[in-house]
């Protein structure tokens, strides 16, 4: 559970889309992709429920009940760090930091109207309004459909992972690449746009394409 504070804070990304597009789906089929390429990569997941992981009758519940406002459950299998929020959603910056200094890459489920760059997933038979048109700071757009409104952005297949992941990494992680498996079709799309992604030493990064 080490901390380097020398690390450089790690490129931060959100997969945005109305429900019933598949962004855990999508995640869940990244993140073996993005590991097999080295990267370290964690998770913010947001979402509308109440969250209480803590069982009540366990003694770390007991803890928080009585009063802790932070109780961190620690075991050789690894650690939990529990927190109440008074009912106010954190900032993504604030949920960002909670993370060790141990990651290259944080991907965010939710958080559609946070300022860091977004990957948008649209299934046009939904018939719900996308975010791209009025958000510049949509990196690219993965579809299995014709868009409801044209863009000059990055357009990813929604069902081919690997297209994506390979997108991901050129544009986020450009030092690093999929094994040979993932170099495909989209490499024709990653050479169309010269968006330019700046490695942040602070805070998260709000680099939009051109």
């Amino acid at each position: 559970m080490k901390v380097d504070k020398g690390r450089r804070r790690p490129a931060v990304l959100a997969l945005v889309g109305s429900s019933g597009t598949g962004k855990t789906t999508l995640l869940c089929a990244l993140l073996p992709r993005l590991r097999a390429a080295g990267l370290r990569v964690g998770v913010v997941k947001h979402s509308h429920h109440e969250i209480e992981v803590d069982r009540p009758g366990k003694d770390s519940h007991r803890l928080r009940k009585a009063g802790a406002e932070e109780t961190l459950l620690v075991s050789s299998s690894g650690w939990a760090l529990m927190a109440d929020t008074s009912g106010d959603r954190p900032e993504l910056a604030e949920a960002v930091d909670r993370f060790s200094g141990a990651l290259d890459l944080i991907l965010v489920e939710g958080y559609r109207d946070a300022d860091c760059l977004k990957l948008e997933l649209v299934r046009p038979v939904l018939g719900r309004p996308p975010l791209y048109p009025e958000d510049p700071r949509v990196l690219a757009v993965a579809t299995n459909g014709p868009l409801p409104v044209p863009t000059e952005r990055p357009v990813l297949p929604l069902d081919d992972v690997e297209a994506i992941a390979t997108f991901l990494l050129e544009r986020l992680a450009p030092d690093v690449s999929l094994p040979a498996s993932g170099e495909r079709a989209a490499e024709s799309w990653v050479r169309e746009t010269n968006v330019e992604l700046p490695r942040r030493e602070r805070g998260l990064s709000t680099a939009v394409p051109a």
